[in-house]
């Protein structure tokens, strides 16, 4: 048996002219699919109603507010800062680690929430934790609508205030109209 011999199709053959033709195509279809994509995604379950006005509101600041501290004459110092939206109203407010300036050791921090006041350009609505737990904060940060941090502490009077020997992760979540505490891994000796 032969062969079947094809006739010579003149499709077959290319020329500059189906180069050009093709390359045309390819870029109105590029061009048409640049002009035509969806919108961005974003991973954030905030609308964007309340995502625009967190944008346009400045985070507490907390040199505008005066602590709940007893320094006894010595200046209160922001030892750190954390911002984010903690309750879900759009608005920014701030976390700030704060302790008297006792020029040596280690002062026991407190932690405050800092939100923007009706009168004032910002004000305390809530005490994470009291200078006089003897705590000191490390690790200060505000993601996904929680306050993260390690507090380190003491495990009797005895232990020294310059070297503390307990750690502890902590979380706190705004619920039910105030901050949950909860314990991220189990306590141990430094």
């Amino acid at each position: 048996m032969q062969p079947a011999v094809l006739p010579d199709l003149a499709h077959t053959h290319t020329r500059p002219v189906h180069w050009l033709a093709t390359a045309a195509a390819m870029a109105a279809v590029v061009a048409g699919a640049h002009l035509l994509r969806p919108d961005a995604a974003t991973a954030s379950s905030t609308p964007p109603a309340v995502a625009a006005a967190s944008a346009a509101v400045p985070a507490p600041d907390p040199a505008a507010v005066t602590f709940p501290l007893e320094c006894r004459g010595a200046p209160s110092v922001v030892a750190s800062k954390a911002s984010g939206d903690l309750d879900g109203d759009g608005r920014p407010e701030t976390v700030a680690v704060v302790h008297c300036d006792a020029g040596s050791g280690a002062p026991p921090h407190g932690v405050y929430v800092l939100t923007h006041g009706r009168q004032s350009p910002a004000r305390v609505v809530a005490t994470l934790i009291e200078p006089g737990d003897r705590k000191n904060v490390t690790g200060l940060a505000v993601r996904d609508r929680a306050v993260t941090a390690t507090l380190l502490g003491y495990s009797s009077p005895d232990v020294p205030s310059c070297c503390p020997d307990r750690r502890e992760r902590v979380k706190w979540q705004w619920k039910g109209g105030k901050f949950i505490r909860t314990t991220q891994a189990e306590a141990r000796s430094v």
